[in-house]
C-alpha cells in the first residue's frame, strides 16, 4: 500500500543495548533474552494471527527495569517476514506531549495518518488515519506504545478506542506499563481495565530473573554471581549495570548509584553532555542533539561508549529511563536549571515545536516569561485534543503567575481552568477558580459575562456539594441577566435555575423555567442549552407524568448528541439512567450505560464518568450483583469525590453492608446519612433514611426510626420519585405509621399493604433478586419462605436469613438448609477455604509458583485462585492483599 512503512521498521530505540563493546541486555548477555521464552512465543502466536486478520491486545508489565523495553524489541525476532513493528513512548514529563507516543511514528506511517498527527487538534481524524493504517491486509503490524503509566490524556483516549477495535484488525497493541508505579492512577486503570476485557488479550507480566540466570550473565565478569544476585534482587537492569560497573562490594541497593558509578568514570566535558541530555524527559531528536551537543551527534561517542546512550542516525535515547532519572536527580540544581534553559532557547527557536515540551522546560528552567508566553496555546491544544488533566495543569501554571497577565486575560484563564477542574471533577479547585474569575468579572461591570459567570459558580457550587452556595449563585445569575435581551446567558441561567427547582422538587416552577429557557434556547440557536433546559423540564414531569417525563429526557440526549454538546449529553444520560433504575428496566439502563460510560470516558468528562459509574454501581446492585458493586464502590471510594457523586458508591456499600451483617455497616450508613443530609436533596435523604430504617428492621428496632421516616414520607408524598415515594411508604408502614395506599402501583407499595406475592412476582419480572426474596419472606407459606430463603444464601444476605430461618422454625419446617458454610461464610468477603489459603500465602510475598509448589497444584490453578482473591478483596495488586483482609475482617492467620 503506498505511503506505508515497510515490513519491520522500528521507531525509536529506547532501552536498547549499545552499539559497541561488550554488553549485557536487559535481560540475557549480546541480545540473547534469558527467561522470556514464553513471553515471545505469545508474540508470535499473536501476530500469527494478527495476520489472519485477528488482532489482540498484549500488556507486558512488571516493575522499573524489568525489561519491558526488551521483551518489545526482540519482538522484530518473531514476526512474520511480511510484518511490522512500530514503537512510540510515553514520556516522563511535567505536563505530557499530547499524543506524544502517536507523534513518534511520523516517518514510519503514511501520509494520512502524518497528516493527522501534525495537526493534532481534530481526534476523530486522527482515529480514523490510525485505523486505516494498521488496516493493511495481510501485514501484520506489532503497534508498542512503552511506558503508559505516562501517558497523557489523549493518548489514553485513542488506546481505548482501539483497544475496542482491534480485534477486527491485523495488528498486535502492545501496551507496556510499570505496576509499581505511583502516578498510575485512574486513567491507565480505566484503559487496562478496556483491555482486559477484549475478546483476545495476552497478559504478559515480567518477572525478575532466577539466580541461575544472573549466574550466567555474570560468568564472563569476575564477580560473585551470588553476590551480584543478592545486590540487586534479579532486577535485569539493575544487574546490567552492576556488571557493567564491573563490582559488587559496597554498591547501594538503588539503581541510582550504578548509574553515578559509570558516570562518574567519564571525562568532565562527557558528563557535561549526558547531564544536559538528562533533563530532556523524551527522545532527543537529531536537531535537539545539534543543538545542545558541541559537535552535534559526534560528541555522543564517549557516552555511547559507556553504554549510557544509544544512539542512530535521527535520534539519541538513554539506555534505560532510569538512567536519565538517575542522571538527572544527581544534576544540582543549578546547572540543572541552566540545563533546561538551554534546551528552552532550542525548542523556541525551532519553528513547530511541541507547545507542552516547551511549558516542561520553561518551568523547570523557571522562566516565567517563556511560561506565560506559551503556556495558554499549550492549554488550549490540549483542551481541544481531549486532554483535560494536561490542559488543567498548564492553567495551574500559568495561574501561578497570575499577576503577569492584565485583568481580561486573567478571567479568561481562571474561567478556562474552572471549566478543566469541573470537567475532571474537581469541583472545590472549580469553585476556588471561579469565585475568582466573578470578582474580576463583578469588578469589569458587563452583566452578561457577570451573569453568565455565576451560572458557572452555581453549577460548580452543587457539584461540590453546597445546594445552599449554588442556589444564591443562580439566583444572582437569573437578576444580572433578566430584564435584557434574549440571550445564550440568559437561557442557561434561566435552565440553571429550573435545575435546581427541579432537584429541590419544586416541579412546577422547574417545569415553568424550564420551558421558557427551551423557548429562548431556540431563538438564539443554542441547541445545548435547549438540550439542557429539556432535561429539566423532563425530570421534573417524571415524578407526576412519567412517560412524557421520559420522552423529553430522551428527546434532551437526542438534541444534544446531534449538536456534539457533550456536557449536556452526559448529563441527559446520567438523568435517563437514574430514571430507569428506578422504573426497574434494567436492561434498558444497562444499554444506556453503556453509551454513557463510552461517551464520557472517550471525551475525558471525568467527573460524568465519575457519576455514571455510580449508576453502574446502582444497576449492580439492584440486580443482585453484589459482590462486583461491592468491590467497584469501594474503588470508587478511593478516589476524591464529590459529595453529590460519592453518595451512590456510599450508600450501596452501606446498604449491602447492612443486608449482610459486615462490620462496617455502621459507620457506612452513619457516613451516607450525613453526605445525603448535607445536600438535603431527596434523591439522596430518601435512600439514606431507608437504609437507616433497614439496618433498624433487620436488628428488631424499627421503632427508633418512625419519627424520621414520617417527616421523609410526608416530604416524598409532596415532591418525590414515584420509587422513592413507595419505599419510603414501606418503611414508615414498617415503623407503625399505616399503609400508604396510594403507592400500591410500585412493588414496595404492595408490600406496604400486604400484597407480598404481586410484590415479589413484579420484583422477579425486573430482576430485582433481593427484593423478590424480601416480598415472598413476608408470606406464611414455607414454600415461599424456603424460596426466599434460597435466594438470599445466594447473597450471602444473612440478616434477613436469620429471620426467615426463625419463621420457618415457628412454623414447624425442620428439614431447614443451613446456608453457606464454611470459610465463605465465615469471611465478609466470600472467599472459599483454598482463596483463603491462597491469600494468607501472597500476604507472606509468595510468588504463584511458590504457591503451587506449597499447594501442590499447577500455576494456572493458582492464576485463577489469585485473581479472584484480588477481585472479592476489591485489592489492586498482590501487596494490598493483606490490608484489605484486615479492613474486611478476613482473618488469614491460621
Amino acid at each position: 500500500m503506498p505511503g506505508r512503512a515497510l515490513p519491520i521498521s522500528v521507531t525509536g530505540h529506547r532501552g536498547a543495548g549499545p552499539v559497541t563493546g561488550p554488553t549485557w541486555d536487559d535481560s540475557g548477555v549480546a541480545g540473547t533474552l534469558l527467561e522470556r521464552g514464553r513471553e515471545l512465543a505469545e508474540l508470535a502466536a499473536a501476530a500469527r494471527e494478527a495476520a489472519s486478520g485477528a488482532g489482540s491486545v498484549a500488556l507486558v508489565s512488571g516493575e522499573a527495569g524489568i525489561g519491558k523495553s526488551s521483551l518489545v524489541r526482540a519482538a522484530r525476532t518473531v514476526l512474520p517476514a511480511e510484518g511490522r513493528l512500530l514503537v512510540g513512548y510515553c514520556d516522563d514529563l511535567a505536563t505530557p506531549r499530547v499524543l506524544g507516543p502517536l507523534r513518534d511514528l511520523v516517518g514510519h506511517v503514511g501520509p494520512e495518518l502524518t497528516r493527522a498527527l501534525a495537526d493534532g487538534a481534530d481526534r476523530g481524524r486522527v482515529l480514523d488515519a490510525l485505523r486505516a493504517e494498521l488496516d493493511w491486509a495481510g501485514h501484520p503490524t506489532v503497534l508498542a506504545i512503552e511506558d503508559v503509566h505516562w501517558a497523557d490524556e489523549a493518548t489514553l483516549d485513542v488506546l481505548q478506542y482501539l483497544t475496542r477495535r482491534v480485534r477486527e484488525l491485523p495488528a498486535v497493541l502492545v501496551l507496556t506499563f510499570r505496576d509499581d508505579e505511583p502516578s498510575a492512577g485512574e486513567p491507565l486503570r480505566r484503559l487496562l481495565g478496556q483491555a482486559a476485557r477484549t475478546e483476545r488479550v495476552r497478559r504478559l507480566p515480567l518477572s525478575r530473573l532466577s539466580s541461575d540466570a544472573v549466574r550466567r550473565l555474570s560468568a564472563a565478569s569476575g564477580l560473585d554471581a551470588d553476590d551480584v544476585f543478592a545486590v540487586t534482587s534479579g532486577n535485569p537492569f539493575f544487574v546490567t549495570e552492576v556488571l557493567a560497573a564491573r563490582q559488587t562490594g559496597g554498591v547501594p541497593p538503588t539503581i541510582a548509584d550504578a548509574v553515578l558509578a559509570r558516570v562518574g568514570g567519564l571525562d568532565p566535558a562527557t558528563r557535561d553532555v549526558v547531564e544536559q541530555l538528562a533533563v530532556v524527559p523524551s527522545t532527543l531528536d537529531r536537531w535537539l542533539v545539534e543543538a545542545l551537543v558541541p559537535g552535534g551527534m559526534v560528541g555522543l561517542v564517549t557516552a555511547e561508549r559507556a553504554g549510557l546512550l544509544v544512539v542512530s542516525p535521527v535520534r539519541a535515547t538513554f539506555l534505560h529511563e532510569l538512567t536519565r532519572r538517575a542522571i538527572a536527580d544527581a544534576t544540582p540544581s543549578a546547572r540543572r536549571v541552566e540545563w533546561n534553559r538551554r534546551v528552552l532557547a532550542a525548542l523556541v527557536a525551532r519553528p513547530g515545536s511541541d507547545l507542552s515540551r516547551i511549558v516542561h522546560h520553561a518551568a523547570e528552567a523557571g522562566d516565567v516569561e517563556a511560561l506565560t508566553t506559551y503556556g495558554p496555546g499549550a492549554a488550549r491544544e490540549a483542551s481541544e485534543a481531549g486532554a483535560h488533566r494536561e490542559a488543567a495543569a498548564h492553567y495551574r501554571l500559568m495561574l501561578e503567575h497570575a499577576d503577569r497577565f492584565p485583568p481580561q486575560r486573567r478571567v479568561g484563564l481562571l474561567e478556562a481552568y474552572a471549566v478543566e477542574a469541573y470537567t475532571l471533577g474537581d469541583a472545590d479547585a472549580a469553585v476556588t477558580a471561579q469565585r475568582q474569575a466573578v470578582a474580576l468579572r463583578r469588578a469589569a461591570g458587563d452583566p452578561e459575562p457577570l451573569g453568565a459567570a455565576l451560572r458557572w459558580l452555581s453549577r460548580m457550587r452543587w457539584w461540590a456539594g453546597d445546594v445552599p452556595g449554588a442556589e444564591e449563585s443562580s439566583e444572582e445569575a437569573v437578576a444580572v441577566l433578566d430584564g435584557g435581551i434574549a440571550s445564550p446567558a440568559l437561557a442557561m441561567a434561566l435552565s440553571g435555575r429550573s435545575q435546581l427547582y427541579a432537584l429541590s422538587g419544586r416541579d412546577k416552577e422547574a417545569v415553568a423555567l424550564g420551558e421558557r429557557a427551551a423557548a429562548m434556547a431556540r431563538a438564539v440557536g443554542a441547541p445545548g442549552i435547549v438540550s439542557h433546559a429539556l432535561n429539566n423540564v423532563g425530570v421534573a414531569l417524571a415524578h407526576t407524568d412519567a412517560p412524557r417525563g421520559r420522552e423529553l429526557m430522551r428527546e434532551s440526549l437526542r438534541v444534544a448528541l446531534d449538536a456534539g454538546e457533550v456536557e449536556h449529553a452526559c448529563r441527559a444520560y446520567v438523568n435517563l439512567i437514574w430514571d430507569q433504575i428506578e422504573d426497574r428496566r434494567y436492561a434498558a439502563a444497562g444499554q444506556l450505560l453503556a453509551d454513557g460510560l463510552a461517551l464520557a470516558e472517550g471525551t475525558e468528562y471525568l467527573g460524568f464518568l465519575r457519576y455514571l459509574s455510580g449508576e453502574q454501581i446502582m444497576l449492580r446492585f439492584a440486580t443482585g450483583d453484589w459482590d462486583e458493586a461491592m468491590r467497584a464502590a469501594r474503588l470508587e471510594l478511593d478516589l476524591d469525590l464529590q459529595p453529590p457523586i460519592r453518595f451512590v458508591p456510599l450508600v450501596t456499600t452501606a446498604r449491602i453492608a447492612v443486608r449482610r451483617g459486615l462490620p462496617e455497616a455502621a459507620d457506612r450508613v452513619a457516613e451516607a446519612s450525613a453526605v445525603a443530609d448535607g445536600i438535603g436533596e431527596l434523591q439522596r435523604t430518601g435512600p439514606a433514611a431507608v437504609t437507616r430504617a433497614e439496618a433498624a428492621w433487620l436488628r428488631g428496632d424499627i421503632g427508633s426510626e418512625a419519627v424520621a421516616l414520617a417527616a421523609r414520607y410526608a416530604e416524598a408524598r409532596r415532591h418525590g420519585s414515584p420509587a422513592v415515594r413507595a419505599e419510603l411508604a414501606l418503611w414508615h408502614a414498617r415503623a407503625g405509621g399505616g399503609p400508604a395506599r396510594g403507592d400500591a402501583d410500585h412493588p414496595y407499595g404492595l408490600l406496604a399493604v400486604g400484597r407480598w406475592r404481586e410484590a415479589a412476582a413484579a420484583w422477579a419480572a425486573a430482576g430485582n433478586p433481593y427484593e423478590q426474596a424480601a416480598a415472598l419472606a413476608d408470606g406464611p407459606d414455607p414454600d415461599n419462605l424456603l424460596a426466599a430463603l434460597a435466594i438470599l444464601d445466594r447473597l450471602r444476605a444473612e440478616p434477613l436469613a436469620r429471620i426467615v430461618r426463625a419463621r420457618l422454625r415457628d412454623r414447624g419446617v425442620s428439614r431447614i438448609p443451613r446456608g453457606p458454610l464454611g470459610t465463605t461464610r465465615g469471611n465478609p468477603a466470600g472467599l472459599t477455604e483454598r482463596q483463603v489459603e491462597v491469600a494468607r500465602l501472597l500476604s507472606q510475598g509468595l510468588s504463584n509458583g511458590e504457591i503451587a509448589q506449597r499447594l501442590v497444584v499447577s500455576v494456572r490453578t493458582v492464576d485463577n485462585h489469585v485473581a479472584a482473591v484480588l477481585d472479592k478483596l476489591g485489592a489492586r495488586n498482590r501487596r494490598d492483599v493483606a490490608a484489605r483482609a484486615g479492613e474486611l475482617g478476613v482473618s488469614l492467620t491460621g
